[in-house]
């Protein structure tokens, strides 16, 4: 065992608590670092290697090539390009947009920042946030660039205090994942798939200057794939995502989030590259922090068609409990909020009974996933309040008083409910027959939690708070940035602004 790897062992166990478990059984954990650099048969070396081909991995590899960079591998463990990326809302925040011009909407970076910082509960990283509020529209730009196309409409998603979300003309993230793949290839990123990331290889003095990988892997098949080791000269850019479907790490996080709850992320978001980086000593943030969607269907697997429906109508619509047959919530809140009050919509013998969103069906229609949930059963059409009443036994009288209390408030533009922000649904007008009708229970979506860097992209050591040489992360592996929890729309400027961050840095 090499004396960075017995180091790299110290800081791990020293990092849980268990310091003294070193001398009294030094062989009781496997090596945390392969064989000394000096004795590796490299396959392969590049510049830069990035592990993942998100939104985070995909703009770094574009912004490397951009400050000159030569030798540019993506590599990405499943079959396909994108990973959790693809799969999103495609929903992307910025202030100070073109669209927000057009509209006559108001903003600014620190306003932007100042939203987060407020559902980050006082525990957000406002450097960072403001970091990635202030180059959102450069990140925004490079997917105009590579192609990407937008709904010709602003939203104003929860927790934000003004429109300031564009998405993509398909509503899912692969309308800029696929883009972007086709720009990095263009710009000379090489790209390569089936690739499981193992471990890193430090030099003697501790730097990280490749991975071991697992070539041809496949998710069905854990032990699959044969090693492959990877040199980076520059450094190795970690954006490989957060955690949601590695059930155990969750539960270790909380115990309620167990294989019954359901997730919306890809098969892979297992979290293995963020253990690594703890094992070089990285610093672990807010990994308890671990956000639902509060837009999610229990009638559908997955992110699916209810979700940016669900986004979308949530500003002119009313969430029902159907225990009353009233509302509950602010249903523009940030997503804790929401998803804590859906949570409490229950039978009386605890069971979920998930509550219900009404939306005019005339408005509901203006956005493509109408016509989806429809059609594939996982929303109704109804002509009728006593409809929606009798089919979800909801208190009838209850349910009409408090759609026509609403429609007040959308004359007034007064919630005196819950003090929602009335703006959109005084734009649209009164909730009226016919109606498009959901469920709604959240789902485990996004990880606040992940090893510390700096407004670099440096990764953090836990000892020396000082940057681990050769080692920068990007996105949703990355922890401390939200704080309790993430507003919609921030996580594609995020992973994107933090990937091409550290390419500058790298290449600078």
């Amino acid at each position: 065992m090499t004396d960075v790897t017995q180091q790299a062992r110290r800081r791990f166990l020293k990092g849980l608590g268990v310091a003294g478990a070193v001398a009294a059984a030094p062989m009781a954990m496997p090596a945390l670092a392969v064989s000394k650099a000096s004795d590796i048969k490299w396959n392969k070396t590049v510049e830069i290697a990035i592990i993942g081909s998100g939104f985070a991995g995909l703009a770094a590899g574009i912004e490397a090539m951009r400050n000159g960079a030569k030798q540019v591998t993506i590599f990405e463990k499943m079959g396909v390009y994108g990973g959790n990326s693809a799969i999103n809302g495609g929903l992307f925040a910025a202030p100070n947009t073109p669209m927000q011009q057009q509209e006559g909407v108001e903003d600014s970076p620190e306003r932007m920042a100042q939203d987060q910082i407020k559902a980050g509960r006082g525990i957000a990283d406002e450097v960072l946030l403001r970091h990635v509020a202030k180059h959102a529209m450069e990140a925004l730009q490079m997917t105009l660039d590579a192609g990407a196309q937008f709904h010709p409409y602003l939203q104003q998603l929860g927790g934000h205090s003004v429109a300031r979300t564009y998405q993509t003309s398909v509503s899912c993230g692969a309308g800029i994942t696929q883009p972007l793949l086709k720009l990095a290839r263009k710009e000379g990123v090489e790209t390569v798939n089936r690739m499981k990331f193992v471990r890193f290889v430090q030099d003697d003095s501790g730097k990280v200057i490749g991975a071991e990988m697992r070539q041809n892997f496949y998710i069905d098949q854990p032990d699959s794939g044969t090693p492959y080791f990877v040199k980076a000269s520059r450094g190795v850019i970690m954006a490989t995502g957060g955690f949601s479907n590695n059930i155990k790490l969750r539960m270790a996080q909380d115990p309620t989030l167990t294989a019954e709850v359901g997730c919306t992320n890809v098969e892979g978001a297992t979290g293995e590259g963020m253990l690594e980086m703890f094992r070089l000593g990285a610093v672990p943030v807010h990994l308890a922090h671990i956000q639902s969607g509060p837009w999610a269907s229990p009638d559908e697997g997955g992110f699916g068609y209810c979700s940016n429906f669900a986004i979308y109508n949530f500003p002119h619509s009313v969430a029902i409990d159907c225990n009353t047959g009233k509302r509950f919530m602010d249903e523009i809140a940030d997503r804790k909020t929401r998803a804590d009050a859906e949570l409490k919509c229950r039978y009386p013998d605890g069971s979920p009974r998930p509550p219900l969103m009404i939306s005019s069906y005339e408005h509901a229609d203006q956005h493509p996933n109408n016509k989806k949930v429809l059609k594939y059963g996982v929303g109704w059409k109804f002509e009728s309040l006593k409809e929606i009443a009798a089919k979800f036994d909801v208190p009838a009288e209850a349910l009409e008083q408090q759609v026509a209390e609403y429609n007040e408030y959308v004359r007034t533009g007064v919630d005196k409910q819950f003090g929602k922000d009335m703006t959109l649904s005084m734009q649209k007008g009164e909730i009226k027959a016919p109606y498009t009708v959901i469920r709604l229970w959240p789902k485990v979506h996004y990880c606040m939690g992940g090893v510390q860097i700096d407004a670099t992209a440096k990764v953090l050591d836990s000892l020396t708070g000082q940057p681990i040489a050769g080692l920068y992360a990007a996105g949703e592996v990355t922890g401390g940035i939200h704080g309790v929890s993430r507003l919609g729309s921030c996580s594609i400027p995020e992973c994107m602004v933090m990937g091409m961050t550290a390419a500058r840095t790298i290449m600078a």
